[in-house]
């Protein structure tokens, strides 16, 4: 028998979630038509398997859900919460935030919030500005929340993994687009760590760091330019907060360019905090400006079009790294 299978990154997450529920009955899945597998199928088999009394539907209104979630956690159960849509956390954020994020500090340790929160960013799928944003630096600025970001299947579930067994709050930012991406990834998956990062292709020209899609149209950029004999390393960080700095620094030490790539808006996103990181820490390895590739600083298009002239991708990393060396292409 193969130890390895393909699968979808859906698939992967509704596995990691069931694997979790299997050993530990405090686990329990929360969500507007969770029951129904939601919208991407992310939790689809799961109320057939464990029930209704463990995998809840709830009225539309993502501040209950979070709410719910906080008072759960903090009563020793292991919430996986799922908010539709990255763009409706808005309503959840005083629950995650102001609770969540800091009843741990605040009650000096006594209060422990072992919560997952699951939910879905990015463009592409022509479904307009208040469905399609990519709002990660939003979260990833609040001191008590982790925030991790996989970019393929094997990480979404092994990433999710370690979220649920974790003892503070979680967020795990995943993607509309990838969910229904075929990979070949080991049918036990293990955990993987909170915190470290993967470099996904070798390189010693330029040094990209890209998040969640752009992973791949970070390698899509690499192979093209590995045809003209520039040779470029991408890390995916997979976890932003914390960030393994150590590997990027390391990365950029034998490279000495960067370049940091994100779907989300250029103008305030992660790119910014890791580009600050890398010229505080490794301002002497570096022999260019960092370049940073994100979207326009405007709303999401819903004409398809628009939204594809909107969205970054290969074309953007590929003119980014010739920016870095000093070409044009």
């Amino acid at each position: 028998m193969s130890d390895t299978h393909e699968t979808t990154y859906a698939a992967a997450v509704a596995g990691a979630i069931g694997d979790a529920m299997r050993v530990d009955p405090t686990v329990f899945v929360i969500g507007e038509d969770v029951t129904a597998g939601g919208p991407f199928t992310t939790t689809a088999g799961l109320a057939d398997e464990f029930g209704i009394e463990r995998v809840l539907d709830t009225p539309i209104s993502e501040a209950t859900i979070c709410g719910i979630a906080v008072g759960a956690a903090q009563s020793g159960l292991r919430p996986v919460l799922e908010i539709m849509y990255i763009d409706f956390i808005t309503l959840a954020l005083d629950q995650l935030v102001n609770q969540a994020a800091k009843a741990h500090f605040m009650s000096g340790g006594q209060l422990t919030v072992p919560m997952v929160l699951r939910t879905q960013g990015g463009a592409g799928h022509r479904s307009g500005a208040q469905h399609s944003q990519s709002m990660e630096s939003w979260l990833t600025h609040v001191p008590g929340l982790t925030v991790v970001m996989p970019s393929r299947a094997v990480d979404a579930a092994g990433l999710l993994a370690s979220a649920i067994a974790d003892p503070g709050p979680v967020v795990v930012v995943e993607n509309k687009t990838l969910y229904f991406r075929k990979e070949t990834v080991p049918v036990h998956v293990e955990p993987v760590p909170i915190g470290k990062a993967a470099i996904l292709r070798p390189g010693r020209d330029v040094t990209v760091v890209a998040l969640s899609r752009l992973v791949h149209e970070a390698l899509a950029a690499a192979e093209e330019l590995a045809a003209e004999g520039i040779e470029v390393e991408v890390i995916d960080p997979r976890t932003l907060v914390p960030l393994d700095l150590e590997t990027i620094l390391e990365s950029v030490g034998r490279t000495n360019r960067l370049v940091v790539a994100h779907e989300a808006v250029q103008h305030g996103g992660f790119g910014a905090e890791i580009a600050a990181a890398v010229q505080h820490a490794g301002f002497d390895d570096l022999d260019a400006p960092i370049e940073r590739v994100g979207a326009p600083f405007q709303p999401i298009p819903v004409s398809p079009p628009l939204e594809d002239a909107y969205l970054p991708g290969a074309a953007e990393v590929r003119a980014a790294v010739l920016a870095t060396l000093g070409r044009r292409g």
